[in-house]
């Protein structure tokens, strides 16, 4: 849903909006021009279940920090975000980031891919439709390339979206080097070396702290996560 994710951060314009603005932006402003109310709300379900739409939720606040800062990057900071918040777009990312560069990845491998995860849990129309949609998204980031035939390429990554993946492995725990090398880096298509490379552009734009000496690393983000999010980060599993 990059397209109307895009226009709903075109239209509301404040960075801390709350989730209501966003809410009525779709379904009272109708800034997406969906025809009716119900496709509306629909809409607004799922962009809220991708993307969380509140300010109050770190994902979204780094999401829309970023957003507007790397513009460029926009397609890949959405799939980061949908990648943290969404499980069936998530289980798909072996299947996706594991496929040869080149390679053709068919809506049917898909669909079995999907369906081996789970055995039967989804309809033979609701698999068809999920794996047309996953191929779509995967295709949005820049993994995929094609409008029938989908075929692996290499996605775009910027300061911006490697920042993102670290800020989303940071939330899990992850510290040092090993925030490099997290299934959130990995969807940047790139390597180790890069990854830095791009997470030390962010540094000197001043969108993350990063230090290097040897083979320490320290990455923090003091614009984004708040004191009170720190200590939760601090608090024993």
């Amino acid at each position: 849903m990059l397209f109307e994710l895009r226009a709903l951060l075109a239209y509301v314009v404040a960075t801390d909006a709350a989730r209501s603005g966003y809410l009525e932006a779709i379904q009272t402003a109708n800034c997406l021009g969906k025809r009716s109310g119900k496709t509306r709300a629909l809409t607004f379900r799922h962009l809220a279940d991708l993307y969380a739409l509140d300010p109050s939720l770190l994902v979204f606040r780094a999401l829309r920090y970023f957003w507007q800062r790397d513009v460029d990057g926009q397609p890949l900071l959405a799939g980061l975000c949908a990648y943290s918040r969404d499980p069936i777009f998530r289980a798909t990312a072996p299947f996706v980031l594991g496929t040869q560069e080149g390679a053709t990845i068919t809506r049917e491998a898909m669909e079995e891919f999907i369906d081996a995860q789970e055995p039967g849990r989804f309809s033979k129309a609701t698999l068809k439709s999920t794996a047309q949609n996953i191929n779509s998204s995967w295709t949005q980031t820049g993994h995929l390339a094609g409008r029938i035939r989908k075929m692996r390429t290499r996605a775009v990554a910027t300061p911006g979206t490697a920042s993102f993946a670290l800020l989303l492995g940071y939330v899990t725990g992850l510290r040092g080097e090993s925030l490099f090398k997290s299934d959130f880096t990995r969807m940047l298509d790139g390597s180790f070396e890069t990854t830095i490379e791009l997470a030390e552009d962010a540094s000197r734009r001043g969108w993350i702290s990063l230090k290097r000496i040897g083979q320490v690393v320290e990455v923090l983000f003091p614009h984004l996560i708040t004191a009170q999010e720190m200590e939760w980060l601090r608090e024993p599993n």
